[in-house]
């Protein structure tokens, strides 16, 4: 993958500062990141335009680390916080219900796998923690993009190329628009052998205390004619309602 040079010169700016909480001046980072005056410059004050690193003015200009870069640090740790809230709860109901328990946040137009919890004799699921699927064919990645906003979800799904897992993946953006009413009519997503032609999965969202979708729990197994999904459906909605009180949520979505 090529980096793009600007946005690594950024990042390396900003750990550097970071770095530093008595403060460093522009020749300091120039000096550390063999980087001419000029170009650093312009970052630096884009930085501090953006309130990602602040400014002390004094003898020698210095930068601290900013406001908004402290207010990203601290969401980071609080979605540390919550994973560590929900990870008893969702190992214990994997066992109660002898299927594969997922919970899923968004990354950008995808979903990407954060826990995994599997019952005492569990399938064989492709998915494991740390790997990305796309949204539109995933029970977790439909449960999240039925609950955001709406000026988001038109914007991530502006990014998303409809490619076909199986012959039932949905191929369309109206299609997937159509999924997620329902979605938001039943409180649960399903991925009905979309991904894997042996596996069906019923996911649902999880809030925060705020409102805001935080990601999605999900159930998998091999698909079965006689399962009832409805059923499974409602299970993993009351869970997700259930975890979500347990992350401080009260209200309706927003």
């Amino acid at each position: 993958m090529k980096m793009n040079r600007t946005t690594q010169r950024t990042v390396e700016i900003l750990k550097l500062v970071s770095r530093r909480p008595d403060g460093i001046t522009l020749d300091e980072i120039c000096g550390a990141l063999n980087m001419p005056k000029t170009s650093a410059y312009d970052i630096v004050a884009t930085l501090a335009e953006m309130d990602m690193v602040h400014v002390n003015k004094g003898q020698k200009q210095t930068y601290t680390i900013g406001l908004a870069a402290y207010r990203i640090g601290v969401n980071y740790t609080n979605n540390l916080d919550f994973i560590s809230i929900i990870e008893p709860e969702l190992r214990v109901f994997s066992k109660e219900v002898g299927k594969t328990v997922f919970f899923g946040v968004r990354s950008d137009h995808e979903v990407v796998y954060i826990c995994k919890f599997e019952p005492e004799n569990p399938i064989i699921t492709t998915a494991t923690v740390g790997t990305k699927n796309p949204m539109y064919s995933t029970s977790l990645g439909k449960a999240i993009l039925a609950y955001t906003d709406e000026e988001t979800r038109q914007q991530i799904m502006d990014r998303i190329h409809f490619e076909p897992k199986t012959e039932r993946t949905i191929r369309t953006r109206e299609d997937l628009e159509r999924e997620l009413a329902k979605v938001r009519r039943q409180g649960y997503a399903l991925d009905a052998r979309e991904m894997e032609d042996h596996m069906e999965c019923v996911g649902a969202p999880v809030f925060g205390a705020d409102g805001h979708v935080l990601g999605a729990i999900s159930l998998s197994s091999l698909y079965k004619p006689a399962e009832d999904y409805d059923g499974l459906g409602q299970l993993i909605s009351r869970k997700a309602a259930e975890v979500s009180k347990m992350l401080g949520y009260l209200g309706k979505s927003v």
